[in-house]
């Protein structure tokens, strides 16, 4: 069986307290998008090794049992029966970047064996366990429109709708680190409602919807602020960066013209 784990982005992003356990409570709207890897299992030949795991595309640098497709199978093995597998995931969306991809890969895994094996495990279950894998994973269960607030694991599903619109995602050849991003965050509550924002028309988004992250984030990486104004000045109604970066999208009523370093990746797509 075959699936295609998709990217998201953070339209808006609010980092609005520290908890006591050091993470930090956000608000953003989690938006999913059409730029996908492909994640295939089929049943080991030899019919004795748990798994094998191979990877093309963009390398996954990690051992096999710590990648989180091994990690979502391995969560599922603790209560349900799993024949041995052969899991092959070609990587296309990049790492680092804000978009979700090793997220979206190990929640897809949960549903893709809980459909092949017909294991029938609830979707609140799915959930529970995709919040195992990591603090945004579970949006990519249902994988709609959401706002989410908590570390990104609270979801109410809301209605946005943005087809028809070009949407361009650049990403240059620099990593945030989390921690680097949070420490240049100081958390404060929000005083207007993203749900409420979200209703404005897309070209209001800018004068409303931020990123908390950007502000230290740009100072220590300008070419990820300039990706953002060339988005706007390419006709971008509406630029941001997605979660703690690296990535920029911009939305267009029009497909974009955009010039770029070779070394930057670039994905133009009409939604």
């Amino acid at each position: 069986m075959i699936c295609y784990p998709n990217a998201k982005i953070n339209i808006g992003l609010n980092v609005v307290e520290k908890r006591q356990d050091g993470y930090h409570n956000l608000e953003t709207i989690f938006y999913p998008v059409p730029l996908c890897d492909a994640l295939e299992t089929v049943y080991h030949v030899d019919g004795k090794t748990p798994y094998t795991f191979s990877n093309t595309g963009i390398e996954v640098d990690a051992r096999p049992e710590d990648n989180i497709c091994i990690k979502a199978l391995n969560l599922i093995r603790k209560k349900y029966d799993v024949p041995p597998i052969q899991i092959h995931l070609h990587k296309q969306i990049p790492f680092g970047a804000g978009l979700g991809g090793g997220s979206a890969d190990g929640a897809f895994m949960l549903n893709l064996l809980n459909k092949e094996f017909k294991l029938d495990i609830s979707e609140n279950e799915l959930h529970e366990m995709a919040a195992q894998l990591g603090a945004d994973c579970a949006f990519f269960i249902n994988n709609k429109a959401a706002y989410a607030t908590g570390i990104g694991d609270q979801l109410q599903t809301i209605d946005l709708d943005l087809s028809g619109y070009y949407m361009a995602l650049i990403k240059p050849p620099v990593h945030v680190s989390t921690p680097e991003a949070y420490s240049g965050i100081v958390p404060k509550p929000s005083t207007e409602s993203l749900v409420d924002l979200i209703q404005l028309p897309v070209e209001q988004w800018k004068h409303h919807i931020k990123n908390d992250f950007e502000r230290s984030v740009f100072a220590n990486h300008p070419e990820i602020g300039k990706m953002k104004m060339d988005l706007y000045e390419a006709g971008a109604l509406y630029a941001s960066m997605s979660g703690s970066g690296s990535s920029v999208f911009g939305l267009f009523k029009e497909e974009p013209q955009l010039k770029l370093k070779d070394t930057y990746f670039k994905w133009i797509k009409k939604l």
